[in-house]
């Protein structure tokens, strides 16, 4: 798999029953399939797949494999205990999954050898490559430059890094100059929050939920002809949108997805937060003064 360009982060449908909705998960996958990403994430934080069990994550990474028809599908596969994440990781593998996502889990004493046993094993237990997502927001682990890169040198199925420990630019710029050995693909996420600072520190790409990756695909091909100024009045246009989809919680995207005709409903699966009126009606305006008269269902021609 390769792994650079735009591969998003998929959130999880649900019914309004909080039911899986496979049928809306394929039309999800069939809208990042026109826009032309270069392969697909499911079971990430925007993937609510702490709030899933085992046959519900089962569910979704088959939905989505089928639904992919070959595009390449990065499953979630992080759990708390070594053993569950070698299972889902396994999982992933035997429903066609092209790689796993996995992030270290916090313990009450910290211990950068305990991390790197848990990857070991789980590198182990199956035969994809592994994305090493450092992510201390959600795992509550902040993993150092030397941890990470002794993961690079000693496992080889670590593949690809996800960058979203901030400062991210002054970690990608570390863990590029380090990985003198072997040298692997290293994605922002975040939201994109920082993907211009990001691709400028040697970001190969992003792996993140924002709701119009077109806009980051258009961003990752002005960066790789060197044409900075574009890539910065592409980051500058939507920058708006893409603070406001950082709000807490998932509600905002899935809302914005549901908009694009991708999900039938914006539902976040309890405890979560839904989407409250008035920041439906901000979210509205938002769209209209960037994208006026644009039918968002379709992908965006980003000029």
């Amino acid at each position: 798999m390769d792994f650079s360009g735009v591969i998003p982060i998929l959130a999880t449908p649900f019914h309004d029953d909080e039911t899986f909705d496979a049928e809306s998960m394929a039309g999800l996958v069939g809208l990042m399939k026109r826009i032309g990403v270069n392969g697909i994430t499911v079971l990430g934080v925007l993937g609510e797949a702490n709030r899933l069990n085992d046959a519900e994550r089962e569910a979704v990474v088959h939905t989505a494999v089928a639904a992919a028809d070959g595009l390449p599908v990065i499953a979630g596969a992080s759990a708390s205990g070594t053993r569950s994440a070698c299972d889902l990781a396994c999982m992933a593998e035997s429903l066609g999954a092209s790689a796993v996502m996995i992030t270290p889990h916090a313990e009450a004493t910290p211990s950068d050898e305990r991390v790197f046993r848990h990857f070991s094993a789980i590198t182990a237990a199956t035969r994809l490559p592994v994305v090493l997502q450092d992510h201390p927001a959600s795992s509550g682990v902040h993993m150092p430059a030397e941890l990470m890169l002794r993961m690079i040198r000693e496992l080889p199925s670590i593949s690809c890094v996800k960058e979203e420990a901030v400062p991210t630019a002054p970690k990608i710029r570390a863990l590029k100059a380090g990985m003198r050995e072997r040298s692997i693909p290293i994605l922002t996420g975040l939201g994109a929050l920082y993907g211009l600072f990001d691709l400028e520190a040697g970001s190969d790409g992003f792996n993140t939920g924002f709701a119009f990756p077109e806009v980051l695909t258009a961003m990752v091909a002005a960066a790789r002809e060197g044409n900075w100024e574009r890539v910065r009045a592409i980051y500058t246009q939507f920058l708006p949108l893409i603070v406001f989809e950082q709000q807490p919680g998932v509600a905002v995207r899935k809302e914005i997805l549901r908009r694009r005709g991708a999900i039938a409903t914006n539902r976040v699966r309890q405890p979560g937060a839904p989407l409250d009126q008035e920041t439906g009606k901000q979210l509205t305006a938002l769209i209209e003064a960037l994208l006026p008269a644009i039918d968002i269902r379709m992908p965006l021609a980003i000029s």
